[in-house]
């Protein structure tokens, strides 16, 4: 579990997803609620909400960015107008919205515009019971689902919300915090036809760890998007940070940009999401990312300058960005603990990277094997892989110390 930016302004280092499913009376599987398990005691905050929205752009064992099912997602009230919004695709998202403070009559008619322009989009909303109350007519409207709590002992006192749901809002109705085969029953027979809580399923990890890229880089890149600058200098920025990159990759696979272009290199990446969403993409970084140091991140980047490196001396200048990008991910699976198979393709990569990084097959797989070997003291494993390319011993060594100077200069 990570730390997690709190209100009191303590830093988001790694954040823990965790999902639940909502379920059809037959219990068939309609939609996932996402929580951010790192959240701790401080609850919600804009920023948790942020991060979690960004990262589950394209992830769990069937990607939520290519997954049938729907998305329920927790907004605070100030990140519903948030650019987070933009990275996701509306017709898979449910945003759930939390009650009024003190239910202030002022503040839910204040907030409805934001509620409306969300719905213009295409996004749904879901609210807890209490938006049945005659003080949230502003929302009812709008409301896609209706959340009814039917924990308790006596499930029919919950009758007349339902009835009220059913009456004042156009929204399908959840029960959730379901426990109790009793609860499902009543809930049921109540004419509510969807349902959450444990006794369908606890909610399980499905993102135990994340990288945050580098609170510097993503300033970086916000300065040199905002600037428009060449593309090797985001290319550059994005070379030394391997958790950036990763970001990017995922934003550039995600159903909401409906691309699914194969991924070779970073600049084709820095191409496809243009300079307007770099600049957004990268602001919002800034807010819920901290630097932190990895001996596995740098050790990525080293992989990728020195296979870049020696790839232009054995398969020509046009081949080194791919080979960048094969040892760049080598390490991908360690770093999130995830199988590579699965990360690659939640990425969106190109056969020619994806193969490589599963099997360590062709001439990057090869390669791959080479400049792995550089980092350990087993001879036998260095004499194999070298052995199995035309590089002298004096390119081997030179590309391998160039790679190092590199990484340290870049990420110092």
């Amino acid at each position: 579990m990570s730390e997690q930016e709190s209100a009191s302004g303590e830093v988001l280092d790694r954040i823990s997803i965790a999902r639940q499913p909502i379920v059809s009376a037959d219990r068939v599987v309609l939609a996932y609620e996402l929580f951010n398990r790192s959240a701790g005691t401080s609850g919600h905050s804009r920023e948790s909400d942020v991060a979690l929205a960004l990262h589950a752009l394209g992830h769990s064992a069937a990607p939520f960015s290519t997954s049938v099912h729907d998305v329920f997602i927790h907004s605070v009230h100030e990140g519903l107008s948030g650019p987070q919004w933009d990275f996701l695709a509306p017709h898979r998202t449910v945003i759930e919205v939390a009650p009024a403070p003190q239910h202030d009559a002022a503040f839910i008619a204040a907030l409805a515009p934001a509620l409306q322009a969300l719905k213009l989009r295409g996004f749904r909303l879901a609210f807890k019971h209490s938006v049945v109350a005659p003080v949230y007519k502003p929302w009812q409207a709008l409301a896609d689902f209706v959340k009814i709590n039917a924990s308790g002992t006596d499930v029919q006192q919950h009758k007349p919300l339902v009835l009220a749901a059913q009456s004042r809002t156009p929204a399908a109705l959840i029960a959730e915090k379901v426990e109790t085969g009793a609860q499902f029953e009543a809930m049921r027979d109540l004419g509510v036809q969807e349902f959450q809580g444990y006794w369908f399923s606890v909610p399980e990890m499905v993102q135990s760890r994340v990288l945050s890229p580098g609170q510097a880089s993503a300033l970086e890149i916000f300065k040199l998007a905002q600037a428009e600058a060449p593309l090797e200098e985001l290319e550059t920025v994005l070379k030394k940070d391997a958790a950036l990159g990763v970001s990017l990759l995922r934003v550039i696979n995600s159903a909401a940009f409906g691309m699914r272009q194969k991924i070779t290199s970073l600049r084709q990446a820095i191409l496809l999401l243009g300079y307007a969403k770099l600049v957004q993409w990268s602001a919002m970084l800034l807010t819920n990312t901290i630097e932190q140091a990895s001996v596995q991140g740098t050790a990525a980047i080293v992989r990728g300058r020195m296979m870049e490196l020696l790839a232009a001396i054995s398969m020509g200048p046009e081949r080194a960005d791919t080979a960048f990008l094969v040892g760049l991910l080598s390490q991908i699976d360690i770093l999130l603990g995830q199988p590579m198979a699965d990360l690659v393709q939640q990425l969106g990569l190109d056969e020619a990277v994806a193969h490589p990084l599963i099997t360590r097959e062709g001439p990057f797989g090869a390669l791959l094997d080479l400049v792995s070997a550089c980092e350990s003291d087993d001879e036998a494993a260095f004499s194999a892989a070298f052995s199995a390319h035309t590089f002298s011993l004096r390119q081997v060594n030179l590309a391998h110390m160039e790679a190092l100077v590199w990484a340290d200069s870049i990420t110092a």
